[in-house]
């Protein structure tokens, strides 16, 4: 098995970001950490490439899967051969978000998706 070429596009502290981790960490695979939440142009990046806005966003060889847990990763990373079957403990929960997100409100700007630009022409003709 070899090291897949991985960028995780994330935020800096969350449950389901921290379970993505704790897989990788698992597994020993090592991953480009991008902070969607202090990087504006990595959200954008991450928009772009997924075509949604939603993380953890993770691009493994290529392939894009799209607001996800530790757990699924896990299941990708398996299915596609990149790792074997193992039990060891991840120390952290790989499926669940973070009990308290905290107060602040994050607002970044969003390019606008194909489907939302599609829509908006379509509706504009009608």
């Amino acid at each position: 098995m070899s090291q897949p070429k991985i960028t995780a596009y994330m935020k800096p502290v969350c449950g389901w970001s921290n379970g993505v981790r704790a897989i990788f960490q698992k597994y020993g695979l090592e991953y480009e950490d991008r902070d969607i939440i202090n990087n504006t142009d990595n959200y954008r990046e991450m928009v772009e490439k997924s075509g949604q806005p939603l993380q953890p966003t993770i691009e493994i060889d290529g392939a894009i899967i799209a607001d996800v847990s530790g757990d699924e990763v896990e299941a990708y990373l398996l299915e596609k051969g990149f790792v074997q079957p193992s039990d060891a403990d991840v120390g952290v929960p790989t499926d669940q978000a973070c009990a308290d997100h905290g107060d602040v409100a994050v607002n970044i700007d969003q390019p606008q998706s194909r489907l939302s630009k599609w829509a908006s022409n379509f509706l504009s003709k009608s």
